[in-house]
């Protein structure tokens, strides 16, 4: 189908904090706090708010009523948190490694960036990862050149750290840190087109056949993904431990506006306060669009 400049999400949409539903909040606090070298922004008991300086990253949700999602259902593949710099990538990945080894599940070279792969202690998916500049990514007939080539974590740490960084890091966390992108599980990559593309407002950056699809705004290399690699078929979900809720950033309220509009003119039930609007996917995925502060 065509797509009109009014049918898509603005420019400078970008990817605010991923919320997840946690069994044991003391422990994934510790994960996310001294593993990850998040900050802890705030904490009521039952909600923890994970992140850097006035950015949240990660909101906990204390949910031990719940249990673990089934195998191979729809959820969350990895919430991707992208560093300002090699150096303050280095030194998360050698936090993590040195506190939670048994988390590390694999690096990659994608060309695009450069990512590490963990996973929490309750199962979630995280990637940790540095965006190259803009300037060196490469574009072929309309869709972003990755790929997936060998990184070796331990070479990257002593290229990229000093024992002077990790001390002065020990103290206190340095540089920025945001949801660079989010990576789902879904049930087929062709509804997740339909959903995401066509109905919400991305654009499509690349695809791989029929298992992955990757989008964003703005010519990102994606703000999100969809895969089938572990859940192709699933349904909805039901209530869960995992995957919360899932937020995307806009400018202004008049982006919210537009949203609400087109995803009431596809069918999809919304719920739409002025500042933001809110939905699911095809899978019960929960989606919140808020406009930036």
């Amino acid at each position: 189908m065509t797509t009109s400049a009014s049918d898509l999400l603005a420019a400078d949409t970008g990817m605010g904090a991923v919320t997840l539903r946690v069994g044991d909040l003391d422990a994934m606090i510790a994960y996310y706090r001294d593993g990850v070298t998040l900050e802890l922004l705030a904490n009521d008991g039952s909600t923890a708010v994970l992140g850097r300086g006035a950015t949240p990253v990660i909101i906990l949700l204390h949910s031990p009523e719940l249990r673990s999602a089934e195998p191979r259902s729809a959820g969350l593949f990895h919430t991707a948190i992208v560093f300002d710099t090699q150096s303050t990538l280095a030194l998360a990945i050698y936090s993590v490694a040195t506190r939670y080894p048994g988390t590390f599940t694999g690096s990659a070279d994608h060309l695009v960036s450069e990512a590490f792969y963990f996973t929490d202690p309750e199962g979630n998916g995280v990637e940790l990862y540095w965006d190259r500049a803009r300037t060196t990514w490469s574009w072929a007939h309309g869709q972003i050149e990755m790929a997936t080539l060998y990184l070796d974590p331990n070479a990257y740490l002593q290229e990229h750290i000093t024992e002077e960084a990790v001390t002065a890091a020990a103290a206190a966390p340095v540089g920025s840190a945001m949801v660079g992108h989010v990576h789902l599980s879904v049930g087929d990559v062709a509804s997740a087109r339909a959903f995401y593309v066509d109905k919400l407002g991305f654009e499509t950056t690349a695809a791989l056949g029929d298992s992955a699809l990757f989008v964003s705004a703005g010519g990102y290399h994606h703000h999100m993904a969809m895969n089938t690699w572990n859940s192709s078929g699933a349904g909805r979900r039901r209530l869960a431990l995992g995957l919360g809720q899932v937020d995307i950033i806009v400018p202004g309220a008049d982006d919210i506006g537009a949203l609400d509009e087109r995803m009431r003119h596809y069918g999809v039930k919304t719920r739409d306060d002025g500042r933001t609007v809110a939905f699911e996917d095809p899978w019960a995925n929960a989606i919140r669009v808020t406009v930036a502060p």
